[in-house]
């Protein structure tokens, strides 16, 4: 089985279709998803699919490009994250690539998230966007090691790898990886301890090839898997199971299916 561990089920070309979008991943053997929050407003749609489906989860957080909404509490995030279904902080982070002025703003919600997740006891999920050597700094400032997470959609080179790596964290990798000019990324995809690697779509953007240009899913996280399995000569069934372990061990508010291989 396979995990697509980032997936945006409530964006509407997604939600639009569930059923369509649970018997796909069946056929591809991806047993499970996880619905990632992106503001508090657009939270309650997120929980309610994970709460009305068995195999998706949910998280709770604001993403750093979203201005415009309203900012999290520490307190309601522990309080939000207390449910069964969620299973993790995020998405947070830092992105300079849409705020170039890089704000001091982003920098305080970031570390409100690293609290958050320090009291709820859950991993984070991360992002960064040209603001890998913040995003490092303020995790280990924050003490994020002692929760740990996933860097989502791995884009970095390998010092920032290792630097992730070192605090405990996650990499995932998305269908990027299967783009022809993206080598920085196969690179890191090889490198990195297979029992630290996560999968996953981000659906519905960066569908992987074959399927490049067009929207995703998480169906397509089995070509993700089969790529990092082309990359380090191993078989797809290997990559599968080592990726479905990790993300079990990391969050481990999620039940593994009775099913789960």
């Amino acid at each position: 089985m396979l995990v697509d561990s980032h997936c945006h089920l409530d964006f509407p070309d997604l939600r639009a279709r569930i059923p369509d979008v649970l018997a796909k991943m069946a056929a591809n053997r991806v047993g499970l998803a996880v619905c990632i929050g992106v503001n508090l407003e657009d939270y309650p749609g997120v929980l309610a699919l994970a709460e009305a489906h068995p195999n998706l989860y949910a998280t709770v957080g604001v993403h750093p490009e979203y201005t415009d909404v309203r900012e999290p509490e520490v307190a309601e995030l522990v309080r939000l994250a207390a449910h069964p279904k969620v299973i993790a902080i995020g998405e947070t982070g830092l992105d300079y690539y849409w705020q170039k002025d890089k704000p001091e703003w982003q920098r305080v919600r970031f570390r409100n998230h690293i609290r958050a997740a320090r009291e709820a006891g859950k991993p984070l999920v991360v992002h960064t966007r040209e603001s890998a050597a913040d995003t490092i700094r303020l995790l280990a400032e924050e003490g994020a090691q002692d929760v740990g997470g996933v860097m989502h959609c791995f884009t970095e080179n390998w010092e920032v790898a290792q630097a992730a790596l070192d605090l405990g964290f996650y990499l995932s990798f998305s269908g990027i990886v299967t783009f022809k000019n993206a080598a920085i990324v196969k690179e890191v995809a090889q490198r990195c301890p297979l029992d630290r690697i996560l999968v996953e779509t981000d659906s519905p953007y960066l569908a992987p090839v074959p399927y490049r240009g067009k929207p995703n899913e998480p169906a397509y996280v089995l070509h993700v898997a089969e790529e990092i399995a082309r990359l380090r000569d191993l078989s797809v069934e290997a990559v599968m199971a080592a990726t479905t372990d990790n993300f079990f061990r990391l969050f481990t508010a999620a039940q593994r299916p009775v099913s789960c291989s």
